[in-house]
């Protein structure tokens, strides 16, 4: 299987603190992989540094077989690797439509068509009727929604989802995750998905990685993931014998 997105070993440490451990992870084309691990596990840290914002101590990231360990994260973007944040990031003041034609011109990935791209990004994810509101009239759910459209808008290769089941229910969860497979089998964009909620990714993703303290304890099927006695035991916090 063709690797689009490869962590080479990374290690971060913040004041003295490690964060990330010679952490290493492919991602294939076209699928879907969980990244989870408990709170403060360094799952964001992980997107940080694919992303650009932080710089690793040591090893590097891949895209599409390039090095892109010190590129700036506007260029990291615009080559095709596209996020959306734990604390959703848009602009209130301003028309779904209008948030995600700002992705599309920002990317300056695919330009043509931009006013198609824009609608076509919106219905995807369901908010096509409702272009024409203002982000401050939507609730929680849409406005994640939202910011994968924003996402889909700059025409990614690898999108990076930073626990998009945050403060949603059961019903709302279960349509993220409709839209993902739906984005995925459409667009065969590659989707790293991080949260930290084990039981929410097992009908959604083909392979899961387990994070815990910088370290990673396991990787695999879903349903194998679950039973890792390292992986029972970073959720519990108690051994398993």
């Amino acid at each position: 299987m063709e690797v689009v997105l490869r962590v080479e070993r990374i290690y971060k440490s913040f004041g003295g603190i490690q964060v990330l451990m010679g952490f290493d992870m492919d991602l294939y084309k076209g699928e879907i992989l969980g990244l989870i691990g408990p709170n403060g596990a360094g799952k964001t840290t992980v997107f940080n540094i694919i992303t650009g914002i932080y710089k690793p101590d040591r090893g590097r990231i891949y895209f599409l077989g390039n090095d892109i360990t010190n590129l700036p994260p506007h260029k990291i973007y615009r080559n095709g690797i596209a996020r959306t944040f734990q604390h959703v990031r848009t602009f209130s003041k301003m028309t779904l439509w209008e948030n995600v034609l700002l992705s599309a011109i920002y990317s300056k990935r695919n330009r043509d068509n931009l006013k198609n791209k824009v609608n076509e990004s919106l219905n995807i994810v369901g908010l096509g009727n409702k272009k024409d509101c203002f982000v401050s009239e939507l609730n929680l759910s849409e406005r994640r929604l939202l910011e994968i459209a924003m996402a889909l808008a700059a025409s990614p290769i690898v999108l990076l989802l930073d626990e998009p089941m945050a403060g949603l229910n059961f019903e709302e969860i279960d349509y993220l995750i409709k839209i993902l497979k739906k984005i995925k089998e459409e667009k065969q964009i590659s989707i790293v998905w991080v949260e930290h909620r084990l039981d929410a990714l097992l009908n959604a993703c083909e392979r899961v990685v387990v994070l815990s303290y910088g370290i990673k304890i396991a990787e695999g099927l879903p349903e194998e993931v679950v039973k890792n006695p390292k992986v029972i035991e970073a959720y519990l916090g108690e051994s398993v014998t």
